[in-house]
């Protein structure tokens, strides 16, 4: 879905990331890599296959817009280094091209070498592009007139059918003041937005984005 959000054109993917076509940026928010085998560490049994599924989701985002690069609005990263991490690595040099810009978030942890070692570009505490400012957590941003869009919260949405059945799925949310990706990461929560009138929502249901 291509919707417009201060004169620039986005497309909203159903795959969690939106795209900036006027810039050839990729944006999204909350990979959270590394959390799987945090967890495992601590003796909860998460499947190995998390972190990787969602760099292969991110391969085929790669592919369908073939960005100039990639921007992470915080948390790209868990926790310390890991096997999750590790396979990021071996991901990374298969895109060695590729531009790569974190904002870091209140989860990237590493050290500052250790982001140098991946190839990944650090910003702190946005990154600004044409009418946006990109950061984690829109309270932060300090580029007054410049619109913010966050990550951090997993914002989501609660759609009723016709049956009165209630369905929770992760959305976009385009505000007067500032706008949040939804989590990248398959492996988080959600938490429930509210709106105020003039606010746009758009629903990530399977295979589509619906705006509500």
């Amino acid at each position: 879905m291509e919707i417009n959000c201060k004169g620039e054109r986005i497309i909203l993917d159903e795959e969690r990331a939106i795209y900036l076509p006027d810039h050839g940026f990729l944006v999204l928010s909350d990979l959270h890599l590394g959390k799987s085998a945090h967890f495992r560490r601590a003796g909860v049994p998460v499947p190995a296959t998390i972190g990787i599924n969602d760099l292969s989701r991110l391969s085929f985002l790669l592919e369908r817009y073939q960005p100039d690069c990639l921007l992470v609005t915080g948390d790209m990263f868990h926790h310390s280094l890991n096997s999750d991490i590790a396979h990021f690595a071996d991901w990374r040099k298969q895109h060695s091209a590729l531009r790569l810009i974190l904002v870091k978030g209140n989860h990237d942890l590493l050290s500052d070498a250790d982001y140098a070692a991946l190839g990944i570009e650090l910003h702190s505490p946005s990154f600004c592009l044409g009418p946006f400012c990109f950061i984690h957590d829109a309270p932060k941003c300090t580029e007054e007139e410049l619109y913010p869009i966050s990550g951090h919260i997993h914002p989501g949405i609660t759609l009723q059918g016709k049956a009165r059945q209630k369905l929770r799925f992760p959305c976009y949310y385009f505000g007067k003041d500032f706008a949040v990706l939804p989590a990248f990461s398959l492996f988080t929560g959600l938490s429930t937005i509210r709106q105020s009138a003039g606010d746009r929502s758009y629903a990530i249901t399977p295979g589509k984005v619906v705006a509500v």
